[in-house]
């Protein structure tokens, strides 16, 4: 792969809620309006932010995780992305330095520089002090420009201006506007399909970093990587049905591309508005928010009898998270009222008003160690016992796997590449030792 030169930057901040997402996003449709091909990425395990960062920049948004998606795959996909990208960016999750590996380490690897979003509200000359640290925390990482948030008027912003240490330049500063808002719930984002007015969100909030001058392309960064091998075709044959509609949306990207490489045939379906399940060799329900939709899940009765025919036809199914709930019983929502579901695993899913589990994880066993992680609002009571658990980052237990037949059930999100023929065995229905 040749060596590319593409302007880049980590859109990155002192922690969550300083807006970096929506900046992220508005960056990309800016310069998409602007004539350019904009490739965005998104560090650590999002679902959300992913969606709405596809529609603003027109193009597929990928993963980068050096520890979930592995350090190759992360050099690898931005120099893929800059054979004929104009613009590259990089939204990181939480703080700059927060979580292992961070932003910031992902940052480091790439060889990207970290542009900091920093919320000025209520804030003055303590701008330059929060820019200041971010900069000097890690002296292996680059910081030369940093952008404020929610200013309150132009004088606002050369105060903010004036704050900055000499090696430290203002990029731009963006005022306080209700176009730079997105709405959110117990999970992140509101789904893009969600919000019909998306698009137009977007194209207000780019014209919001225009007029704060943010239209200036970040200084080109060189990318080179092989890519790697193809994957062996071990689904050669096999048709997998994916659920995928507004309760089932948690899907990687890279995960479709990886069954499709193996030479899988994909077919998706609408476990809320269909019948029946395509006809298919094994099926996934992925993770999504089936909370919101029990009720319409539960009335589906053709559908709910379909997917246990499928169960009971011996015919492999991985249940993600959402997927895990939805084969319960009973799913309770939020509101305490419980809704019957598929019963392939007795007890039930109950919502919670706090988060109860979250965090990078793994699966063991003797065809590959499969990463992932777990993020989720609500608990299980079932008297099935684990085959099973995933291990925590750190090494500890994690979360449970259950087992049936070919019924492959847990809270753990995973990422298929990394343990491509465990991902092959589990929809082939082939037998797995986990460790």
């Amino acid at each position: 792969m040749s060596d590319n030169k593409v302007p880049a930057a980590m859109i990155t901040a002192p922690g969550s809620g300083q807006g970096k997402s929506m900046v992220t996003a508005a960056l990309a449709r800016l310069h998409r309006n602007a004539g350019r091909n904009v490739r965005v990425f998104k560090h650590g395990p999002d679902y959300l932010d992913p969606m709405v960062l596809e529609v603003a920049s027109g193009n597929p948004v990928y993963q980068l995780h050096p520890w979930m998606t592995g350090e190759d795959e992360c050099r690898w996909r931005l120099a893929e992305a800059a054979q004929s990208a104009d613009l590259i960016l990089v939204e990181g999750s939480m703080g700059l330095f927060d979580g292992s590996p961070s932003s910031g380490d992902l940052a480091k690897l790439v060889g990207i520089p970290a542009l900091p979003v920093i919320d000025a509200k209520g804030m003055a000359q303590t701008f330059g002090a929060v820019a200041l640290g971010l900069a000097s925390f890690d002296r292996e990482l680059p910081v030369h420009q940093v952008i404020a948030n929610k200013i309150g008027s132009p004088y606002h912003g050369e105060l903010l201006r004036d704050s900055l240490p000499e090696n430290i330049s203002l990029l731009g500063a963006i005022p306080r506007n209700d176009a730079m808002d997105i709405p959110d719930r117990h999970l992140g984002l509101v789904q893009a399909a969600e919000m019909d007015d998306l698009s137009d969100r977007l194209d207000k909030a780019a014209e919001v970093l225009v007029s704060a001058g943010l239209d200036a392309l970040p200084k080109p960064v060189s990318f080179h990587f092989q890519a790697p091998p193809r994957p062996e075709p071990l689904l050669t044959g096999h048709r997998i049905a994916v659920a995928r509609d507004a309760a089932f949306s948690f899907i990687y990207r890279a995960n479709l591309d990886l069954l499709t490489a193996m030479g899988a045939e994909l077919v998706y379906f609408s476990p809320l508005n269909d019948s029946e399940v395509p006809m298919a060799d094994a099926l996934w329900l992925p993770g999504g928010y089936p909370e919101l939709h029990a009720q319409k899940l539960a009335k589906n009765q053709a559908m709910l009898t379909s997917i246990r025919a499928f169960h009971q036809a011996g015919r492999p199914i991985l249940a993600e998270c959402g997927g895990l709930m939805v084969c319960t019983e009973e799913l309770v929502d939020k509101e305490g009222n419980g809704h019957n579901l598929l019963g392939l695993l007795p007890g039930r899913a109950i919502m919670a008003n706090r988060l109860t589990a979250l965090g990078l994880q793994s699966l063991e066993t003797n065809r590959g160690n499969l990463r992932g992680h777990t993020y989720h609002h609500s608990s299980l009571e079932t008297p099935w016992q684990p085959a099973v658990r995933a291990k925590k980052q750190a090494g500890s237990e994690g979360e449970a796997v259950y087992r049936d037949q070919h019924l492959v059930a847990s809270y753990f999100h995973g990422y298929f590449p990394s343990a491509p023929e465990l991902v092959a065995a589990i929809f082939s229905g082939e037998e797995v030792r986990f460790s």
